[in-house]
């Protein structure tokens, strides 16, 4: 039997030696049980370092990075791992599973080993099923557990987390799935995304706390003065708050058939695509109208939203001319450039009727796409109007909302850094997988801004009331 093999093996029982009654009720045999699993995992590195340095010296100097992409790696400061392979996917129209890990790999610099890795995502998942399933019980060397702070070796290698424990994610594949995410997902691509560490499960932003354009409140407090010679003036300082992000657990399952079990490719394209989407969905959701509580803050309900009042004795359900125009005055004007509409495709209609009346006449205030517009979506005053489906029915606030989503920053652990927080496991006997994904987002802005001059606040978040 192969050693590394053997020490995995033994691994897995002593931890599930642990976790039984009699174990956990004596401290001497606790204890000694921790001490066998430090010292397997001491064996497991040890073996596995020593592997990897004999594959290195077989391998030529220099070797080619696998898939020939033209794309430099990432360095500090440019893009992250998986927003490099996103901008390159949207170059693309009909890219597959293989193109997204082919491309991840040579952002990573990813190098791959047969004795190390697996060739596909399907591969990895069919390694998964094999260690839970009761009448195999065999554990490919290949996978790597997700760790777990509670018990760590001095090396750094961890013991999985009983309650939500399972296996890492390659790291050329778990950034393959969420560039895809980014690279479909028309609110995500749009969002200012950060990029956190493997040790930290969130992160604090430092930000100017001005809701006010009026002279000694910009930044906060920071005032100017015309002054004569000799005329002393009040110091005044920026005042800032702390935008704080903690992480939070999307937790994804997929049920596959016997069928799909038997045919790695298969299962790799319907894995790969089905986690994609349900995380891009999950996620986008959540940014739009997510409560906060155990999930991201979206717009919807964040402080900072204006919500613009419906015109006197509109009917339900309608959309007209002075609601756009309204909307649009209500936006904050740095962020006209970026500002997209959102709409439920069940408002289009109530947008081809809009008009500004001109003298006896009229001109379209919507120009539909590839029409007179010339562009993939519809605009409206020069911007974007792209249908999504977390958008409210139409007369309900939520319908129609123009937005600037640079000013909505969404933290997450990605490409190379998610390797500890995304895994797979199975949840019973069932043929089952699991994905988890640890995300946290929330609007820039506390609260709508009070124009230097003007009496109605400005946001980058505008919505239309209920009709």
């Amino acid at each position: 039997m192969d050693k590394l093999l053997e020490l995995r093996q033994a691994l897995g029982k002593a931890i599930d030696d642990l976790n039984t009654d009699s174990i956990i009720g004596d401290e001497t045999l606790y204890k000694a049980k921790e001490a066998e699993i430090t010292d397997l995992l001491g064996q497991i590195d040890r073996l596995e370092r020593a592997r990897k340095a004999s594959a290195n010296l077989a391998r030529p100097v220099n070797p080619a990075i696998t898939g020939g992409s033209t794309l430099p790696a990432v360095e500090d400061g440019a893009l992250s791992d998986v927003g490099a392979v996103a901008v390159a996917a949207r170059a693309q129209h009909s890219w597959t599973d293989r193109d997204y890990v082919r491309e991840a790999r040579s952002v990573l610099g990813f190098q791959f080993d047969g004795e190390q890795h697996f060739r596909s995502f399907g591969d990895q998942l069919l390694a998964v099923y094999q260690h839970y399933n009761p009448t195999q019980r065999v554990t490919d060397p290949r996978l790597k557990l997700a760790p777990n702070t509670s018990i760590r070796a001095p090396s750094g290698a961890a013991v999985s987390d009983p309650t939500s424990g399972g296996f890492l994610v390659q790291t050329d594949f778990s950034t393959a799935i969420f560039a895809r995410a980014y690279s479909v997902g028309e609110i995500l691509k749009q969002t200012q995304k950060l990029t956190i560490s493997n040790d930290a499960n969130g992160i604090k932003i430092p930000g100017i706390d001005e809701t006010s354009r009026a002279t000694g409140s910009r930044w906060g407090g920071v005032q100017s003065y015309w002054v004569g010679e000799g005329t002393t003036v009040t110091p005044t300082k920026p005042k800032y708050r702390l935008i704080e992000l903690d992480l939070k657990k999307l937790m994804s399952t997929m049920y596959v058939t016997d069928e799909m079990l038997r045919d790695a490719s298969v299962l790799s394209t319907v894995a790969m695509q089905a986690f994609s989407e349900e995380i891009t969905f999950m996620t986008e959701d959540s940014v739009y109208r997510g409560s906060g509580s155990g999930m991201p803050l979206g717009f919807l309900n964040a402080p900072a939203k204006v919500t613009v009042d419906k015109e006197t004795g509109q009917a339900a359900k309608t959309i007209v001319y002075d609601n756009i125009l309204n909307m649009w005055s209500r936006m904050w004007g740095r962020s006209r450039s970026n500002a997209v509409w959102y709409i439920n495709q069940d408002v289009e209609p109530q947008l081809y009727s809009l008009s500004q009346v001109i003298g006896t006449a009229g001109v379209p205030v919507y120009l539909p796409p590839n029409g007179i517009s010339g562009n993939p979506y519809g605009m409206l005053f020069g911007r974007p109007v792209i249908p999504v489906e977390y958008a409210e029915t139409l007369g309900t606030e939520g319908d129609i909302s123009l937005v600037d989503m640079s000013q909505y920053v969404l933290a997450d652990k990605g490409g190379v850094q998610a390797a500890s927080s995304m895994h797979v496991a199975f949840l019973t006997d069932e043929m089952v997988f699991r994905i988890s994904y640890r995300v946290d987002g929330e609007p820039i802005w506390h609260a709508p801004l009070i124009p230097f001059k003007g009496t109605k606040t400005q946001s980058p978040f505008i919505t239309l009331a209920s009709r």
